[in-house]
């Protein structure tokens, strides 16, 4: 059973799916939730399972603390669920194709520093986007520009607010983001059988 490491820093709905939905499966289990705010509620929502949590800070995330923090738990995939930090080359380069993470729109629209959450909707709204989407891609030095695993778009309306876009790609998310984690889970064990 592969071993995830989930990165979240806010409200935890997208980390908490991922947790009950690999629950039911026996392809993968996350193993640690990592948080860079100790207030975030995604904190709260680990209590209920068996868990463990760790809160850092970005100087630990670049200085290399949170690597080897993320050692102990020998993941075989970090995935990013809601994570706003940029994330160093010491757990790129430690971790090669094998960290995810999702965008609320379909790069390379709307990607880039700055662009997360509401931010996101709200420019979508403006210029008056006729759909929107999720991008599910690997994660490298640059925010947003990793290779593209996968996108779903939905359509919008004219009378959509930013909310109403928000609301639609939480379902997207809701859906997606955990098969898709355990497509790859799957994929590279089944390689990994070929190979050994």
């Amino acid at each position: 059973m592969k071993k995830i490491v989930v990165f979240a820093s806010g409200s935890g709905t997208n980390a908490e799916n991922i947790i009950q939905y690999f629950e039911k499966t026996t392809s993968g289990r996350v193993v640690a939730v990592f948080c860079n705010n100790a207030q975030a509620l995604v904190l709260e929502k680990v209590k209920k399972y068996a868990i463990s949590s760790e809160i850092f800070s970005k100087n630990d995330l670049n200085e290399g603390l949170v690597l080897q923090k993320i050692k102990n738990f020998a993941p075989d995939w970090i995935v990013l669920a809601g994570f706003l930090l940029k994330f160093p080359s010491n757990l790129i380069d430690a971790y090669p194709d094998k960290i995810i993470n999702i965008h609320p729109a379909l790069l390379p629209k709307y990607g880039g520093k700055g662009m997360y959450g509401m931010h996101i909707h709200e420019a979508v709204v403006a210029n008056k986007e006729v759909e929107t989407g999720i991008t599910i891609h690997y994660v490298n030095e640059n925010y947003d520009e990793g290779n593209i695993i996968f996108q779903q778009s939905v359509i919008l309306t004219p009378t959509d607010n930013a909310h109403d876009v928000a609301v639609k790609i939480h379902k997207l998310e809701q859906e997606y983001f955990p098969k898709v984690i355990e497509d790859l889970l799957l994929t590279t064990a089944s390689a990994e059988n070929k190979e050994g």
